[in-house]
């Protein structure tokens, strides 16, 4: 069995979006990849969490060719594959159809920085991308999607790594982070800012985003070289 410790980790990022309420039923996903080797592992379409096992995760290229698995793999293989191709130093991709998040990407609208918890783990909003033209959701519309969210960071000279997220217009958020656990954890918080975000915004319509001297102060203290959170 190819990559069975990167199975493993999958399953678990997979696993990990049920347990913390990200996912209804069958929705969403999570992959990983082995960069040594340009292979991706995903989840395989439609099968139910509950019965989920290492195994059943589905071995393809960088560009979406199965190399091992019985299973078709998550119908949003396409936007995987290219995100991993494009943001190089990602090493999991989560896309799921959390509550919040997904009303933010509904809305159209970018998930704000209103406070200290978005700051520690996002360095400024979330961004949504523009919305898809017909044309290309009649074609290739899974790789479209993937399009999208590459062209909302280039535009914009986001960091993927300092904004791990992305919301699609009128459809959902992807995260991602250097590992499945890492892309796990960061669809987990967006959904907690995005939750928060909202009730900000229900409270003070035109509530203010957090300081530049705020954000960076708690974006910074948990990540690059001066980081201070943590043993």
């Amino acid at each position: 069995m190819l990559l069975k410790k990167l199975r493993e980790e999958v399953l678990e990022a997979n696993l990990e979006l049920v347990k913390r309420g990200l996912v209804l039923y069958t929705f969403g996903n999570a992959s990983g990849v082995d960069r040594e080797q340009g292979l991706v592992v995903i989840k395989p379409s439609g099968v139910d969490y509950d019965v989920l096992k290492p195994e059943q995760m589905v071995v393809t290229d960088l560009h979406g060719k199965i190399v091992e698995g019985e299973f078709k793999p998550s119908s949003d293989l396409d936007t995987h594959t290219l995100l991993y191709r494009e943001f190089l130093d990602i090493g999991a991709v989560v896309h799921t159809h959390s509550e919040f998040a997904t009303s933010f990407a509904q809305a159209g609208l970018p998930i704000p920085a209103f406070g200290t918890t978005h700051a520690d783990y996002f360095y400024g909003p979330v961004p949504v991308t523009k919305v898809l033209t017909d044309e290309a959701i009649g074609g290739r519309y899974v790789h479209e999607t993937g399009l999208a969210i590459v062209e909302r960071f280039r535009q914009g000279g986001i960091d993927p790594m300092a904004v791990p997220a992305c919301l699609v217009n009128g459809h959902a958020p992807f995260a991602w982070g250097r590992n499945a656990h890492d892309a796990a954890h960061n669809a987990v918080v967006l959904e907690a800012v995005a939750r928060m975000a909202y009730r900000t915004v229900s409270l003070k319509a035109n509530a203010d985003e957090v300081s530049q001297a705020l954000l960076d102060r708690h974006y910074f203290r948990k990540h690059g070289a001066k980081a201070t959170y943590g043993q």
